[in-house]
């Protein structure tokens, strides 16, 4: 509602960079880049100082949708060797009109009524007011997609925001023009992710269908030079015949970890394509984004990895501040006490949070019976914590790691397959070389389960 009122006290004037823009200033980047820091990204707080703006300042800069002033946008071109031209930003003005306010306050509210009346599940959608960004991960995710043969390594424990931020990166990367793809592993059958030419033909018959190409895959599949070398060559014709860039996604390849000799092909020529593309201009027109919940217990040749190059973006959990702030956007004008009570159960775990203020918003919940039901019986999250345990139960042997390292605190070899993926669930994080409960909620409401299933073998076994 702030916003909203400054709003209404304030004519809007700015602008924002264009499409044309940015790619002219990130060429003159990169242009210095490979000229004065051996081809090696500056960070943002390099770029900063560079220009002598904000970081913050760069952030807004690179969204494309929010306003800087103009001297500012000429400070940044001119830091570059550029002349800021007419077709670099657009001039963005809102007059003041009370009805134009009025209007837009109802559709602010309108929209924000709606996604409160929804059960917060899954990615949080684009236009929802419950985003939380996390500088500086959007601004350089935005800045590096825009970079000829670029790999981007999103990682981060399952509902820690992965998926959120790959949704935001793609609009962004069709709002620059580029075509862009989506293969998510979790939805291939079994059957595919067992034999290398198996999977490649489907990621092409996938790549073929989502850019609506009528492509016959037997055209370029060739028995006597191999499914990888097949599949390079129809991806690097596609990307011949495009005039704009390609965007590929590929969500929850966690999932072929455990199949170490398809990992060790499948993942080098990923790699393979990356460095094609320091050589040919078709392979710079590729874009790669790997989304993943951890890497570790995969072990590939440093030479053929593609999770040893490109740029890291690591999900944590959210900080104090940021709870807090999502907690105003609910409506909820919380001291830091009651962000600090909140997180004592949860951690930052943002899915955890926002189940939490959804509660309290549209149910009338107090912080503190939402604590206290949570500890006794699971809550408000007991669906959440069902859905663990269940996945728990299929996989014994992680019930096994689990009661071993937290009930008998024995302590754990960080090289332990069981190990990352419970730390890939969610459930559990390393603390330097100790291994302990990502939050007290998994702590009060795992140990009985666990408790409660060493007794229940107790008692068939006598």
């Amino acid at each position: 509602m702030t916003e909203l009122k400054s709003f209404k006290n304030s004519r809007k004037r700015g602008v924002v960079l264009t499409t044309v823009g940015l790619k002219r200033l990130q060429t003159a980047i990169q242009a210095l880049e490979l000229a004065e820091n051996k081809g090696d990204r500056w960070t943002l707080e390099q770029l900063g100082d560079r220009i002598n703006v904000s970081t913050r300042t760069l952030s807004r800069l690179w969204s494309l949708h929010t306003k800087v002033d103009q001297k500012t946008l000429k400070l940044c071109f001119s830091a570059f060797n550029l002349e800021l031209s007419d077709e670099d930003y657009t001039i963005f003005s809102e007059p003041h009109l009370s009805k134009e306010v009025e209007q837009n306050e109802l559709s602010h509210n309108l929209l924000k009524s709606s996604y409160l009346d929804a059960y917060p599940d899954g990615p949080v959608p684009l236009d929802s007011p419950f985003y939380i960004e996390r500088p500086p991960i959007e601004e350089l995710a935005y800045r590096e997609i825009v970079y000829p043969g670029c790999l981007i390594r999103i990682r981060g424990p399952k509902e820690m925001g992965k998926s959120s931020l790959m949704l935001r990166l793609l609009a962004f990367a069709q709002n620059q023009k580029y075509q862009t793809i989506v293969f998510n592993f979790n939805q291939i059958d079994l059957f595919y992710l067992s034999d290398l030419n198996k999977l490649l033909r489907c990621l092409g018959k996938q790549i073929a269908n989502q850019l609506n190409l009528k492509v016959n895959l037997d055209d370029y599949w060739d028995d006597e030079i191999g499914s990888k070398l097949s599949c390079s060559l129809m991806v690097h014709q596609i990307l011949k015949n495009s005039n704009n860039p390609i965007v590929l996604v590929l969500n929850e390849v966690d999932r072929i970890f455990e199949q170490s000799a398809l990992a060790q092909d499948f993942f080098s020529l990923l790699r393979s394509w990356y460095e094609e593309a320091r050589q040919d201009p078709d392979w710079q027109k590729l874009r790669l984004v790997v989304v993943y919940s951890t890497e570790e217990y995969i072990n590939l040749d440093i030479n053929q990895s593609p999770f040893n190059v490109g740029l890291p973006l690591h999900l944590g959990e959210l900080t104090s501040q940021q709870v807090t702030e999502l907690a105003l956007r609910h409506d909820q004008n919380w001291k830091t006490s009651q962000t600090e009570q909140l997180m004592s159960l949860v951690g930052g775990h943002p899915a955890l949070i926002r189940i939490a203020l959804y509660y309290i918003k549209t149910q009338g919940m107090s912080l503190e019976d939402l604590m206290q039901e949570a500890l006794a019986d699971g809550g408000i999250y007991r669906y959440h914590l069902w859905r663990h345990w269940l996945t728990l139960q299929k996989q014994p042997s992680l019930i096994n790691t689990l009661t071993e390292i937290l009930i008998i605190n024995q302590s754990f070899y960080l090289n332990s397959l069981q190990a990352y993926k419970l730390e890939s669930l969610g459930l559990i994080c390393y603390d330097g070389d100790k291994i302990r409960w990502r939050c007290e909620l998994y702590n009060s409401y795992f140990m009985k389960q666990l408790l409660l299933l060493k007794l229940d073998q107790s008692k068939s076994s006598t």
